[in-house]
């Protein structure tokens, strides 16, 4: 893994960790949080978090 894609791999988990809390404390809801990932995976491009 490159230094690129594990710092891409690092951001995507920290984004999504945010907001797997933001929909544990419904301030977003299950559709806001589908299209949070794909655009965090989009923007990042996790090799592994976007299993």
């Amino acid at each position: 893994m490159t230094h690129e894609q594990f710092e891409g791999e690092k951001n995507y988990r920290v984004s999504i960790a945010i907001a797997k809390i933001m929909l544990s404390k419904e301030l977003i809801n299950s559709k806001d949080y589908s299209k949070i990932d794909a655009m965090l995976i989009n923007k990042y491009k996790p090799i592994i978090g976007g299993l």
